[in-house]
């Protein structure tokens, strides 16, 4: 006979998922107000509540602190919240130049990590063994075992899953050869997904401060090639075809006098502000008298020309040429994030760019302000997640899965190693 509806071990974690999203968005909170926002009885959340303190899921806090300055009669409010260190996680983010493996606490405190630049000489083996070193030296070095662990998230960048063997079926990546990989020295619940929403997901997760308003952020990824994506706080990425490189393809110049030799049109974003495009239109002044600081440091060899390079000259003094192209770098950029704020009404808009300097970032200000305005120019901030810290994109995929959406359940590593 078929059964239908929910089951009760299903209404369970529902219900323990709820709890857990609420100390997630507001911190310590008292279990009367969690019932009031659930609509259940108090009975019923002080017996879910319960069980999870005994996991040691939740603790007590303390009691509520008065506004006032008589405090209302009746049972004290008792605040509970998420006890951050029930599990550690693992994180690994591989992307273009680098390999990051790290352990942070639920709340994304890092506590340990270990980074290796890579370029694309880079084979699976190269990456694969220094993520499983690096895996093996940390679990060590913090005395933990597996039992200790929640689980390890992957973040790969889309560019990296042919090196990774990372196949792509139906449209969707497939990680099986990668998971069997690490799975086989490391049984524990593996977690794969696109780097860009990890690191989505822990500049809203990871904030150190709790903000009860905020409710989702858009994140551009800046580099190579440009990424975006929103994140929600309690709820999954949501984006377009569950991609996150579409905004390559975005007009940011209609006038642009040369056509992309990718996607054919004029104007585009990969064409035109990427780090590549901006490479090559340094290269295109490079001379002893209009960047002579370049000009020294690369030995007037313009295949020597990369964007570190290109900072290092910036801030050496060449700035009357490279300015130039930075000003219409940051007018463009403030085309497509206007147009990306529009589209999408996130509540802030995220910029995460490494080569990015002080400089850079207030004259994209100026430019975002001139064009979009200060309603845009407010929304912006730079990315929480630093550049040794990547490895935190695993890590916020990781937390998401395997401790929010299941309400804190413990899950069988095989039951995760056979879901991928």
């Amino acid at each position: 006979m078929q059964q239908h509806g929910i089951s009760k071990l299903d209404l369970k974690r529902q219900n323990r998922m709820q709890v857990l999203k609420i100390l997630k968005r507001l911190g310590p909170t008292s279990r009367i107000d969690i019932a009031n926002m659930l609509h259940l009885t108090r009975a019923a959340v002080t017996i879910i509540t319960n069980e999870m303190i005994d996991q040691g899921i939740i603790v007590e806090v303390g009691e509520y602190k008065h506004t006032l300055d008589k405090a209302p009669r009746g049972r004290k409010k008792i605040l509970i919240d998420i006890n951050q260190n029930y599990k550690f996680v693992l994180g690994v983010c591989v992307e273009e130049d680098i390999v990051s493996v790290g352990l942070s606490t639920l709340s994304g405190l890092v506590l340990d990590k270990r980074n290796k630049q890579i370029d694309e000489n880079a084979e699976y083996d190269d990456i694969t063994d220094f993520i499983k070193d690096s895996i093996k030296s940390i679990l060590t070095d913090n005395c933990l075992k597996n039992c200790d662990l929640l689980g390890i998230g992957f973040g790969v960048f889309p560019s990296m899953f042919s090196r990774l063997k990372v196949v792509i079926e139906n449209g969707e990546p497939n990680y099986i050869h990668l998971a069997d990989d690490i799975y086989s020295q490391f049984p524990v619940p593996l977690i794969f997904d696109n780097s860009v929403k990890g690191t989505a997901m822990a500049n809203i997760d990871f904030l150190p401060d709790k903000d009860k308003d905020r409710r989702n952020i858009a994140y551009l990824q800046i580099g190579n090639s440009i990424h975006f994506v929103v994140a929600n706080l309690n709820d999954p990425i949501v984006s377009y075809d569950n991609r996150t490189d579409f905004v390559d393809k975005m007009i940011v110049n209609k006038n642009s006098a040369f056509r992309c030799p990718k996607c054919g049109r004029r104007g585009c974003a990969e064409n035109e502000v990427s780090i590549p495009a901006i490479v090559k239109r340094v290269r295109g002044i490079h001379s002893a008298n209009k960047t002579p600081t370049l000009f020294k440091l690369t030995g007037g060899d313009p295949d020597r020309i990369n964007i570190n390079i290109i900072k290092r000259a910036y801030d050496a003094g060449d700035h009357s040429e490279i300015s130039k192209i930075i000003r219409i770098i940051c007018d463009q950029y403030a085309v497509l994030i206007n147009n990306l704020y529009f589209a999408t009404n996130p509540q802030r808009i995220v910029i995460q760019c490494f080569y990015m300097t002080d400089k850079v970032y207030e004259d994209l200000m100026n430019s975002i302000e001139k064009i979009a305005g200060e309603e845009v120019k407010n929304k912006i901030s730079l990315s929480i997640v630093e550049e040794r810290h990547r490895f935190l994109s695993g890590c916020a995929l990781a937390i998401r899965e395997l401790f929010y959406t299941r309400g804190g359940f413990d899950t069988y590593a095989e039951d995760i190693h056979g879901d991928k």
